[in-house]
């Protein structure tokens, strides 16, 4: 595992052969987003999306209690309406950032995910939550509405009945209720997220990176559309990959009855 920890001040990134972990590390505030933490998870998705030999992304936490609590309701005590909109452009570029990394990413999730939290969560592929987690989007409770994306992430995990119950009452939903609803996609034990997520995301990584990208891609881009739209884009994103030195490796190392060796190009 190589580690760039002193990259940024309230996150690391460690590599685990193709899969970047990517940690939030505000532990001290439970990793509440503040505007500076948030720059730096905008800047390292970026850095991330452009790095080839990344195949996956895992979002964990370092904090003991919780994945991450959401905004900084303590910095933002202190801020004008002006600096508030100086800082939405910068939470919507870290949220962005997350929602259009190229490659599968998976969050996993331990104690509170609540709010912007949650929303990161959702910016994911796939959630990964323990036993303790704790997620929802209580933003109307304390005077604004979801702005991480999550008006328009959650209906499209759960439908819009569902997704307005949660926003409209604020309330925090429990780890087998969340499964249930479909707001996590796997409840592990205590202390597991971790673990169960990187596993998954090495599962994931070891399959043809040019294939899991256009797949992400035809996904991606067929959501919310008409089926002919969304049938476009997959045919796109077959072409891309059709041509590919990864289909052609793929090909032939299963006829040689091998593991492939996949040239990601």
């Amino acid at each position: 595992m190589d580690s760039l920890a002193n990259a940024y001040e309230h996150l690391t990134i460690a590599r685990h052969d193709s899969v970047a972990e990517l940690v939030l590390d505000r532990a001290e505030a439970h990793n509440a987003l503040s505007t500076a933490m948030a720059r730096e998870l905008a800047s390292a998705c970026e850095g991330l999306a452009g790095d080839s030999t990344v195949r996956a992304v895992v979002l964990t936490s370092a904090s003991a209690k919780a994945f991450c609590v959401g905004a900084d309701l303590k910095e933002r005590n202190t801020y004008s309406d002006a600096d508030l909109m100086r800082q939405r452009p910068v939470f919507r570029a870290a949220f962005g950032a997350v929602l259009d990394l190229p490659v599968p990413t998976v969050a996993a999730v331990h104690g509170f995910a609540l709010g912007g939290g949650y929303e990161l969560a959702l910016c994911c592929d796939l959630v990964v939550a323990d036993e303790t987690a704790v997620v929802g989007l209580p933003e109307v409770s304390v005077g604004v509405i979801p702005g991480g994306g999550g008006t328009q992430l959650l209906p499209r995990r759960v439908g819009y009945a569902r997704a307005a119950e949660l926003i409209f009452t604020a309330r925090r939903v429990g780890a087998a209720e969340a499964l249930d609803l479909g707001l996590v996609d796997r409840v592990v034990g205590s202390g597991q997220d971790r673990t169960a997520a990187l596993e998954l995301a090495a599962a994931i990584a070891a399959n043809s990176p040019v294939g899991v990208r256009n797949a992400k891609r035809a996904l991606r881009r067929s959501l919310g559309t008409d089926l002919g739209t969304g049938l476009d884009a997959e045919d796109a994103a077959w072409r891309a990959t059709a041509f590919s030195g990864d289909r052609r490796e793929g090909v032939a190392a299963f006829n040689e009855k091998r593991p492939p060796v996949w040239p990601g190009v």
